[in-house]
């Protein structure tokens, strides 16, 4: 082979070398940031239809949630499992201190968590009392033709029928909210069950997420359940107005669920923490809460820190025009204000992953 041969192969194959070197930092340059997330169910259907929307404008950016309930979320950000948590049940203190960094809340929605019920008999909605709902939790009222529920509902024909309770068997933000709401309006509730994302409830079945608990209650009759709102108008399920503090029936959605976050939203904590059940005012729904996304302060890995903050901003401004869509109330302008001074304090390496 001649000097001039070698010469030119030489040259050809040093060419292909520093074009694939070149394109391999292209790739890694533009390539595909993958962002894992896990929790809450509650706010599922509306963060599908964010990350879809997020990625659209952002290809390289992809995100994956699993929808595993806000225990799951809270145990997986605390093990660092994921690059955030999803969370109806705002962490409690001996679980923030207990994780390997400091952890922040940011407030994304305002949703409701409703009694759904199958009552093939009944057409109209059915109103219940604090009293009813948690004497049917408590596995004390077990007719669906009990005095407790029939003296609010004239002219509705119940059935003389046991009623089969649903509730969550996993670790759920959903539950947190709903046995809160218990809580406060039952002593005896909150002296033998408690407020937790896990309990020990006194009557019912279990299901796995707000999709298990709605699939039990849509396919057993005379069943009973507590599910996020957007679950049970999906399935058609029909949802009972719940008398509030002020002594009115308030059916659940975005207006009633606006005005319960409206009763603490200017005096929330500095850590966002805070329940909404049994808010005061006429037009509040009494089982509302905010869901929240778990983050650490300070990021481990630059580029992923960045994307995720830069989706979080995004979620708080452009994404809240999609919460009605989902049912899903918007934050009110003095939360999303706050939102914003926590995503900013974010940082990697002590400095702001996002400028103010």
């Amino acid at each position: 082979m001649s000097d001039r041969l070698v010469t030119k192969i030489a040259a050809f194959w040093a060419v292909c070398a520093l074009a694939f070197s070149l394109t391999a930092c292209s790739s890694s340059a533009g390539g595909e940031i993958k962002i894992q997330g896990a929790g809450a169910t509650f706010p599922n259907p509306l963060y599908q239809k964010w990350f879809t929307e997020y990625n659209k404008a952002h290809a390289n950016v992809k995100f994956d949630y699993s929808s595993l309930g806000s225990g799951a979320g809270i145990n997986q950000i605390s093990s660092r499992t994921v690059d955030f948590g999803g969370s109806d049940a705002p962490m409690k203190d001996a679980q923030l201190k207990a994780a390997p960094g400091e952890i922040l809340h940011i407030p994304t929605v305002l949703g409701a968590v409703v009694i759904t019920y199958n009552l093939p008999s009944v057409t109209t909605d059915l109103k219940l009392t604090p009293e009813a709902v948690a004497g049917i939790f408590l596995g004390k009222i077990t007719k669906w033709n009990d005095p407790a529920i029939t003296s609010q509902n004239a002219g509705v024909s119940l059935p003389d029928a046991a009623i089969t309770v649903v509730h969550r068997s996993d670790g759920s933000g959903t539950s947190f909210v709903f046995t809160d709401y218990l809580s406060k309006i039952s002593p005896e509730w909150k002296d033998k069950v408690g407020a937790d994302t896990s309990v020990q409830w006194p009557a019912g079945g279990g299901e796995k997420g707000n999709e298990g608990v709605t699939g039990r209650v849509k396919g057993t009759p005379n069943s009973i359940g507590y599910v996020e709102l957007i679950y049970a108008e999906e399935n058609k399920l029909p949802v009972a107005p719940i008398r509030n503090p002020a002594g009115r029936f308030v059916r659940p959605s975005l207006d009633s669920t606006t005005a319960a976050a409206a009763s603490v939203s200017g005096q929330m904590p500095d850590d966002l923490r805070v329940s909404i059940t049994n808010a005061p005012g006429d037009d509040a729904y009494p089982i509302a809460s905010f869901t929240y996304l778990l983050v650490y302060k300070e990021q481990q890995d630059e580029q992923k820190g960045k994307q995720l903050v830069d989706f979080m901003w995004w979620a708080i401004h452009d994404g809240e025009q999609m919460a009605k869509d989902k049912l899903f109330a918007p934050l009110p302008n003095e939360v999303v204000k706050k939102a914003e001074a926590k995503i900013q304090s974010i940082t990697f390496q002590g400095k702001p992953l996002r400028k103010s």
